[in-house]
């Protein structure tokens, strides 16, 4: 993986293909990877950039309290690091959240969104104090629990689930103490959605088990330029479970804006 050095931390990313710039950022408890089986699918059409966010895969732990907002400061640093001007942002579930962020707070910078498996409202008072709870039981007791879990949350497919599991082992209690906090203290990003200028792409499964269809049917109905691709089948993991519908999802973000 290549890094560079980001608002006072290590951030990884990997960086294939050609086209329009596409920054592809990964769900929560997990990295960059969960993106593989797409970029072969997409690279001929957009210049990818797949980070990992803080602490997650190569990328350093944070060392301070963050909030999304920051992790979408890190997304415009690492662009400005490539020297990528302007960019698509799609984000899976918590990376979702982080693209919501990045474009609310670069809409100049911002070509196309894409939400995937993802939402746009806040957590409600018992979700927030939910992850509070688990971010110092991590801290705790380390990531086992969570990667039991959440592995058969994420998808039904039970090959899915054994490899989901060993992604999040991998992962540093610190950094899924950090996204979980920070999760919990994101705003209902649902009043600026009808302020976005440029198209959005949702990709959802039908059997997500996490954040139901609806959300994504909701965010669609509020923007101007929305375009969503319903998954039959498919969990909380689409870009594992159907990676050519969601291709094609996202591909669709090059189809307004090429």
């Amino acid at each position: 993986m290549l890094t560079v050095k980001v608002n006072g931390f290590s951030q990884a990313y990997e960086r294939q293909g050609t086209g329009l710039p596409l920054v592809l950022v990964h769900g929560y408890p997990l990295d960059h990877t969960i993106w593989e089986p797409v970029l072969p699918l997409l690279e001929k059409q957009f210049d990818l950039v797949v980070p990992d966010l803080r602490g997650f895969g190569g990328s350093a732990v944070s060392p301070s309290v963050y909030l999304l907002t920051d992790l979408a400061a890190d997304l415009a640093a690492l662009l400005d690091s490539l020297r990528i001007e302007k960019a698509a942002v799609a984000g899976h579930s918590m990376g979702g959240y982080v693209a919501l962020a990045f474009a609310h707070a670069y809409p100049g910078r911002t070509l196309g969104l894409g939400l995937v498996a993802s939402q746009a409202l806040a957590d409600s008072p018992e979700r927030k104090s939910a992850r509070a709870r688990e971010a110092e039981h991590v801290l705790a007791n380390g990531v086992g629990d969570v990667a039991e879990d959440m592995s058969k949350k994420l998808t039904a497919n039970p090959s899915l689930q054994a490899r989901l599991k060993e992604l999040i082992l991998r992962q540093p209690p610190a950094a899924l103490a950090g996204a979980l906090r920070a999760m919990a203290g994101r705003p209902d990003s649902t009043p600026f959605l009808p302020e976005f200028d440029f198209p959005v792409a949702l990709i959802h499964g039908l059997a997500d088990g996490l954040v139901p269809v609806e959300r994504a049917r909701a965010v669609q109905a509020a923007v101007k330029d929305g375009h969503l691709t319903e998954v039959p089948g498919a969990g909380h993991m689409p870009m594992l479970e159907a990676p050519s519908v969601t291709a094609e999802g996202l591909a669709w973000l090059l189809e307004k804006t090429g």
